[in-house]
């Protein structure tokens, strides 16, 4: 991960203490009264924090700033850990090993937990968007091979895996999209891999 710099820092600490005050993150315009600089200077540092993987930031929305990384824990041992984020799945290989790895993303609590074991996909498709779930959002994963109803889950189906909402009928599981234009999945057996537990976005 990229050093940032020690106003994007400061930048970042005021963020996290004011939502930490208010319970919602500060606007742009406020970032710049505090720290006494022009919308478009907090902008800018806002957009190197982004890229650096310490906030995101939904454009055109008041309000949206969100932390990742809280650099004011850095020094109260707050969980942090590297979490595999799977690409290409090698034919054969088991979905969570190293050949299927693309890379790794740095989290930190809320996003994971410690005792966990996780792993990330790039959500592919709208089969999921009526869940707030978009193309191109990383879903951060809780590993677990069970679900309950409801619950939205990674499944491997003949080796390709999926996103979809759980539900266990009386004869089947129905893997449910979350979009009117899809349709269901119907199996007798499906291989639970994982359980949604965040979804980090990035613009």
């Amino acid at each position: 991960m990229k050093e940032i710099t020690q106003r994007q820092k400061e930048i970042l600490n005021f963020i996290s203490d004011y939502q930490e005050e208010n319970s919602y993150p500060p606007t742009v315009r406020e970032i710049g009264d505090h720290f006494g600089v022009s919308i478009r200077a907090v902008q800018d540092h806002i957009t190197a924090l982004q890229k650096k993987g310490f906030i995101t930031q939904t454009q055109k929305k008041s309000r949206s700033i969100k932390v990742l990384i809280d650099e004011r824990k850095k020094d109260s041992n707050m969980f942090l850990d590297k979490v595999p984020v799977i690409g290409t799945i090698a034919a054969g290989k088991p979905l969570l090993c190293e050949e299927n790895y693309e890379g790794y993303v740095t989290l930190t609590e809320p996003f994971i937990r410690p005792g966990k074991n996780y792993f990330a996909l790039h959500v592919r498709g709208e089969s999921m968007k009526n869940a707030g779930i978009l193309e191109g959002d990383l879903a951060i994963i809780e590993q677990a091979d069970a679900a309950i109803d409801g619950q939205i889950v990674v499944a491997v189906i003949d080796d390709a895996i999926t996103l979809k909402r759980y539900f266990k009928e009386a004869t089947r599981i129905r893997l449910q999209p979350e979009n009117e234009a899809f349709h269901p999945i119907y199996c007798q057996e499906v291989r639970i891999v994982g359980v949604l537990s965040n979804l980090v976005r990035t613009y």
